[in-house]
C-alpha cells in the first residue's frame, strides 16, 4: 500500500476521479506533479521501505541518507526540472528457475527508483480508472489471494473449462511504441512522455524490467484491452444475473473459465480465438507448450498463483473446488530451507531459526488460504525434523532426539514459527447439472 501525504493523496483522488468520469480525458501538466518534492520524498520512502538491492552504481538507501537525504533528492528534481535526468542502466541480476533456465531481473539504482515511483504516483491513478475488475497484479487494495478466490469461486458454480494461458517471456518482450501510445491515449504531456521514453530505453530495446518499480503499472497498461476483451465476453453471455465466462490476471499469470453447459461449448473456442487475436495485436506470444484447455469435469486440474484447482465432490455430496499449495511451491519452500541448515551446520539452534521463520512466515501467510491445512502440516513436520537433526549434530548424536525435547519446547522455547492454522473461505455453491 502506498502512503503519501495529504495533499499527494488529495491529487491523486482528485486524478483518479477525472479519469473515472471522463474516459476520454487527456491529462496534461502532469509533469510538475512529478517533479514535486512532495512527490519525491514520497517515492523514496516507497524505496526505502521495498529495502531493495543497490543498482548498478552501487549506491544504498544508507549511503544516501549520511551524505543528506534533501541534497539527494534536490539534485533529482534539478535533473528532471532542467531535462539534464538521464537514467542509470539496469544492474541485471539472474535468478535460477526450476526448469534450468534463468529469470532476469533489472534493477534500477536508487536515484532511478525514485524517479520511477514518482512517475508511478502520479499516472496510477490515471489508469487504476480504467482497469478491469478481473485485474489483481500489482494494484492498490488489491491481492493475489482475492484473485485466487475469484478462480475458485468461478470453479464452484460450474465454470470447468480453464484456458490456462502462459506468455512467452511477456515482461521482456513488451513493444515500446505500443505501450507509449498506450499511455499516449491519456496523457497529453510532453514532458511526461520523455521521462517515460528514458526509462524504457534504460531497459533496452524492447521489455520493462523485472524489478522496476513502474514495471507492474506499466504491465497492466499493455494487458488492459485483453481484459476489457474478456470483460466485454462476460456481458455479451450474461444472463440475468448469471456469467457463463470469468477470468482472473496477476500480471502475466492468466485463466480463463467457461461454463461446462453443452450450450456453451462455442463459447470455449470463440474465447480462446479472441484471446489469441488480442494478444496478437500486442505482438505477445502464447507458450503453446504450457498453454492448455483443462476440462475439470475429467478429472483435469491446473495452477495460478502458486495453487492446484480441482473439482471435488464436497461432505454435502455437491460438487466443490480444492485448491491447494502446488508441489513445486511445496519443494521450492524446503529447497531453501534446506539451504540454510546445510550452511549454518556450525551455527547455534536459535541463528538458524532467525534465518527460517521469517521464510516460514512469509510462505505459509501466502498459502494460508484454501486446502492447505495437509500441506502445512508436512512442511511443520519436516522443519521439526530438521531441527532436531541440527540439534542431536551439535552434541555428536545421531537420531532425532525424540525423548531429548518436546514438541512444545521447540516453539515456547527456542521460538520456531508455529502459526500454521488456514484462514476459512466462504464461497459461493453451485448447483449440480
Amino acid at each position: 500500500m502506498i502512503k503519501t501525504s495529504g495533499s499527494l493523496q488529495e491529487l491523486r483522488r482528485r486524478i483518479y476521479a477525472k479519469a473515472k468520469a471522463d474516459k476520454q480525458h487527456r491529462f496534461w501538466g502532469l509533469y510538475v506533479h512529478v517533479c514535486k518534492m512532495e512527490t519525491l520524498r514520497a517515492a523514496y520512502d516507497m524505496a526505502k521501505r521495498n529495502d531493495g538491492a543497490p543498482g548498478i552504481d552501487g549506491v544504498t538507501v544508507e549511503a544516501i541518507e549520511e551524505s543528506g537525504l534533501e541534497a539527494f533528492l534536490g539534485d533529482i528534481q534539478h535533473e528532471l526540472l532542467s531535462g539534464m535526468y538521464l537514467p542509470m542502466r539496469n544492474r541485471r541480476k539472474e535468478i535460477p528457475k526450476d526448469n534450468g533456465k534463468v529469470r532476469v531481473l533489472g534493477i534500477p539504482a536508487v536515484r532511478d527508483r525514485v524517479v520511477q515511483g514518482a512517475l508511478k504516483l502520479i499516472l496510477e491513478p490515471i489508469f487504476e480508472a480504467d482497469f478491469q475488475e478481473g485485474s489483481y497484479g500489482y494494484r492498490p487494495k488489491r491481492t493475489a489471494h482475492q484473485a485466487v478466490l475469484r478462480v475458485a469461486d468461478a470453479v464452484v458454480r460450474d465454470k470447468t473449462r480453464v484456458i490456462d494461458v502462459d506468455l512467452k517471456a511477456y515482461f521482456d518482450t513488451v513493444r515500446h511504441d505500443i505501450l507509449l501510445e498506450k499511455v499516449a491515449k491519456r496523457v497529453n504531456d510532453d514532458s511526461v512522455m520523455w521521462l517515460l521514453r528514458l526509462i524504457l530505453k534504460a531497459s533496452g530495446k524492447r521489455g520493462v524490467p523485472q524489478g522496476g518499480v513502474i514495471s507492474p503499472l506499466l504491465s497492466n497498461i499493455y494487458l488492459n484491452e485483453v481484459d476489457r476483451m474478456l470483460e466485454k465476453a462476460k456481458e455479451v453471455t450474461r444472463e440475468s444475473s448469471f456469467i457463463h465466462v470469468e477470468y482472473a490476471r496477476f500480471a502475466d499469470d492468466l485463466v480463463v473459465l467457461v461454463d461446462a453447459y453443452h450450450r456453451w461449448d462455442w463459447l470455449l473456442e470463440r474465447v480462446y480465438r479472441r484471446l489469441l487475436e488480442e494478444l496478437a495485436k500486442l505482438d505477445v506470444t502464447v507458450n503453446e507448450d504450457k498453454t492448455r484447455l483443462v476440462d475439470l469435469k475429467k478429472g483435469e486440474n491446473f495452477g495460478f498463483l502458486g495453487f492446484d484447482f480441482q473439482r471435488v465432490r464436497t461432505r454435502s455430496g455437491k460438487w466443490g473446488v480444492l485448491y491447494t499449495p502446488r508441489m513445486k511451491a511445496r519443494t521450492n519452500l524446503l529447497r531453501n530451507l534446506k539451504d540454510v541448515f546445510q550452511s549454518f551446520i556450525s551455527q547455534p539452534v536459535e541463528r538458524v531459526i532467525d534465518i527460517i521463520n521469517p521464510k516460514l512466515r512469509g510462505w505459509v501467510n501466502y498459502f494460508r488460504i484454501g486446502q492447505s491445512s495437509r500441506c502445512f502440516q508436512y512442511v511443520k513436520d519436516w522443519v521439526e525434523k530438521k531441527i532436531r537433526r541440527h540439534l542431536m549434530r551439535a552434541r555428536n548424536r545421531k537420531g532425532f532426539g525424540w525423548d531429548r525435547w518436546s514438541r512444545a519446547w521447540f516453539y515456547q522455547n527456542l521460538g520456531l514459527y508455529a502459526d500454521y492454522k488456514v484462514t476459512p473461505q466462504r464461497l459461493e455453491s453451485a448447483a449440480s447439472r
